[in-house]
């Protein structure tokens, strides 16, 4: 089984926010540093020592991502997704129009950090 294999088989079995330590923990254990996840088209890039990167294919069609990170709208979308009242693709589209353009995870600081198209951060979140 490949690198890309090996964390979608991860994601498959942990890959929801009631799994997201456990999740975080096991890909650590891959040897994965950071995650950046990205609204556009859902492909996520996977970093590990030395410079090693894993790219996975796109998840979803293209979507427009606002140039001005909106926070308010943001943390509205994100919540309305965290009390389940959203999927997946519906979460994306909200936080793409509010100029999110990816979430990172970082499995060392053990952290989910969401930034707009400058860069800016716009939520860290623990993860415990």
């Amino acid at each position: 089984m490949g690198p890309i294999e090996r964390i979608n088989d991860l994601h498959a079995r942990l890959g929801s926010a009631r799994t997201l330590p456990e999740y975080v923990l096991a890909l650590k254990g891959l040897g994965v540093e950071r995650c950046d996840s990205y609204l556009a088209d859902g492909h996520s890039e996977y970093f590990g020592p030395g410079g090693h990167r894993v790219v996975s294919p796109p998840v979803h069609e293209v979507l427009p991502v606002a140039e001005t990170g909106q926070r308010e709208t943001f943390l509205q979308h994100l919540g309305r997704h965290e009390r389940r009242e959203t999927t997946y693709l519906e979460m994306s589209r909200g936080l793409a129009q509010s100029g999110i353009e990816k979430w990172t995870v970082d499995t060392v600081r053990m952290t989910m950090t969401f930034c707009d198209k400058a860069g800016r951060e716009m939520l860290v979140e623990q993860i415990s």
